[in-house]
């Protein structure tokens, strides 16, 4: 039996030790840890990948969304639209700052929010809409980008799972985190450019704005001991700039060997003659899709699940709870039944070991055993 597990963060490190301990060897000879030289360098080499104007370090993804709302003035009596099927934390941030999110089902071909249906919930309440890319893919930003301006609504995109992502737009190649009002990235461990803790990042072509995120990280501070507004304590370290500094040149390449891999199970489930029981994700023909995860929708997920980790498979469920049927989001008022597709995707979706480094092999093994448990069941 192999063993294959959901992601392995050691293979990646094995290559990079010698260059990420000589950038962390860098920070602890300058002793400066906090914010600094690491951290604006870190800021200038994202802003020039993505082609932005701005690039803000921040303690974590879920920080990189309550700044930005708390940039925009957004609380109580506000709404912000967003998709049930994402991490807690996109909506947790609405409810901490007193403003209500408001769920949009998602597609099911995409997994990411039905950008046809927001219109039907804007109300004179909305100020903001949290766009998810989920999983690596990029939901097309530009065909509510317009309605948006005009109604005087903020975009924001959730970019933590989609780093490198982007969408053909007017010709142009547009990177995710460069279309809205604000991006808002995490670099916690297994994201495709992660770093060895928790850290963030909010990117705008707004230099207003981005000041204001510049104070709100760091108590409102405007000048020594002069705090012009309430803020809070969100600074990325300079370890995890230096880290990220290593990381950042190499992410490429590594979105590259995820598209590999994605492409070798396509090519697997049919050599397999799964392609009935295992839907694999889709990709927009106008976007690049980097594949956080790899997650199919499957005929009898549970079992299937626990045939493949009894085996030596890692799997994971992602999210097998929707967030409108989350205790802590009770309040809302939310049913089941309220968002179907974001339901049933709860219900069938596993997503598979994906990480640059996973073997050919390694692959075959995992679409073998599925390969396995489907003859047998």
């Amino acid at each position: 039996m192999m063993n294959v597990p959901a992601f392995d963060l050691k293979r990646n490190y094995e290559m990079l030790k010698d260059e990420l301990k000589d950038a962390v060897n860098r920070v602890l000879e300058s002793q400066r840890f906090i914010l600094g030289e690491e951290v604006e360098g870190f800021e200038r080499e994202v802003a020039s990948y993505l082609g932005v104007s701005n690039a803000l370090g921040c303690a974590s993804g879920t920080d990189a969304l309550l700044l930005s709302l708390m940039a925009l003035g957004i609380g109580e009596g506000d709404e912000v639209i967003t998709t049930p099927y994402t991490f807690f934390a996109t909506a947790s941030v609405v409810s901490r700052l007193g403003a209500r999110p408001v769920f949009v089902d998602i597609d099911p071909v995409t997994y990411n929010i039905d950008i046809d249906k927001i219109y039907d919930h804007i109300t004179p309440k909305t100020k903001a809409v949290i766009v998810v890319h989920l999983f690596g893919h990029m939901a097309q930003v530009e065909k509510i980008e317009g309605l948006l301006h005009d109604k005087r609504i903020y975009l924001i995109e959730d970019c933590a799972q989609s780093f490198g992502a982007w969408r053909k737009i007017d010709d142009d190649i547009r990177y995710c985190g460069t279309i809205g009002t604000f991006g808002c990235f995490s670099f916690y461990p297994t994201k495709n450019l992660g770093g060895y803790g928790d850290g963030g990042l909010v990117t705008t072509n707004d230099d207003y704005l981005a000041d204001r995120i510049r104070r709100l990280r760091v108590h409102g501070l405007c000048g020594e001991y002069v705090h012009e507004e309430l803020g809070m304590n969100s600074r990325l370290d300079a370890i995890q700039a230096a880290i990220l500094r290593c990381r950042l040149p190499h992410v490429d390449e590594w979105n590259k060997q995820r598209r590999i891999i994605a492409e070798r199970y396509r090519i697997l489930f049919d050599t397999y003659g799964i392609s009935e029981f295992v839907k694999s994700p889709y990709e927009d023909t106008d976007g690049y899709h980097v594949f956080h995860q790899y997650v199919v929708r499957c005929d009898k997920r549970d079992e299937l699940m626990k045939y493949l980790t009894e085996n030596g498979v890692g799997t994971r469920v992602y999210y097998p709870l929707p967030l409108h049927l989350q205790p802590a989001f009770s309040f809302l008022g939310y049913k089941m039944g309220d968002f179907p597709q974001a339901e049933a995707l709860s219900k069938n979706s596993l997503s598979l070991p994906m990480y640059p480094e996973l073997l050919p092999e390694e692959q075959e093994y995992v679409v073998d055993t599925m390969a396995k448990f489907y003859r047998s069941n």
